[in-house]
């Protein structure tokens, strides 16, 4: 009896046995596959990375060369004769090259090349945002620049809240001080706007309010240095071309008109003496015509 449970014993184990072996030849062949896949796209991966990490170290280098010139027109021809590795490094390259023209006086052109490098169709939204921005900071388009900064200033946009105050300016320029106010207010307490924001909105509706009054000090604005009404050297704000002019004061307006009246009578008291002088001179002069 135990010698026959010991024979089927034996003989399960040889059924299980040729039944395994039999899984492994039918399958064998899919279990190589997902380990040769796993390791070659793990190797892959592993090139893509390296490649991308070299191209990035490529390109920043060649940046770097190319600012290190001398003079701004060969630090635009140097950049633009490097050929970015993706979409976001173009537009990268783009703000540098901007930054380079618009230092050589020529902002114009230098929002060109923004608005250029804006129109790529792989970018991502946070860069083509960050490009229409600093075009419209550069040089303002007066038929578009309220299309432009309202999509900008869409909520969730990464730049909204500059957009935003942009608006504001706009709407003040334009002689709307009630809707650039109402701007102003609602970035003071916006989630989106930095504190450096905020506060520049709150001094801002401060001023306006006080009865200061925003005025254009672009290239553009004044032909005439003499005519700027802030000086040569004042320096400009950091929304754009825009800055404010403090309101002129009751007693400010009182010391300026005696200033002139004292000047006034200054120069008119030279012209009294020579009168009086005049006037004793004169009757000395009869006595020796009579003689």
């Amino acid at each position: 009896m135990a010698n026959t449970d010991s024979f089927i014993d034996e003989v399960n184990e040889e059924v299980r046995r040729d039944r395994l072996f039999a899984f492994f030849r039918k399958w064998a062949w899919l279990a190589i596959l997902v380990v040769a896949l796993v390791v070659g796209g793990a190797a892959w991966f592993e090139y893509q990375r390296t490649q991308r990490t070299a191209a990035a170290q490529a390109f920043g280098d060649s940046l770097i060369a190319a600012l290190e010139q001398a003079e701004p027109e060969a630090r635009v021809s140097a950049l633009e004769a490097i050929t970015p590795p993706t979409p976001e490094g173009a537009v990268l390259l783009a703000l540098l090259a901007a930054g380079e023209v618009a230092e050589a006086d020529d902002r114009e052109a230098a929002a060109a090349r923004l608005r250029e490098a804006a129109e790529g169709a792989e970018l991502a939204p946070r860069y083509r945002d960050l490009a229409l921005l600093k075009a419209h900071l550069l040089h303002p388009e007066p038929d578009q620049a309220r299309l432009v900064l309202g999509a900008l200033a869409e909520p969730g946009a990464p730049y909204s809240a500059l957009a935003e105050e942009q608006l504001a300016l706009l709407d003040i320029a334009e002689g709307d001080l009630e809707a650039g106010v109402d701007r102003l207010r609602r970035l003071q307490t916006a989630a989106s706007a930095t504190p450096g924001l905020q506060q520049r909105a709150e001094q801002l509706v401060v001023a306006l309010e006080s009865g200061a009054a925003l005025v254009d000090t672009g290239p553009d604005a004044v032909d005439n240095p003499q005519d700027d009404p802030q000086g040569a050297g004042a320096p400009e704000s950091d929304a754009g071309a825009l800055d404010l002019l403090p309101p002129v004061s009751e007693g400010a307006a009182e010391d300026r008109s005696d200033a002139e009246d004292s000047s006034d009578a200054e120069d008119a008291s030279p012209n009294a003496g020579e009168d009086d002088a005049a006037d004793t001179t004169e009757p000395a002069a009869e006595p020796a015509a009579e003689e």
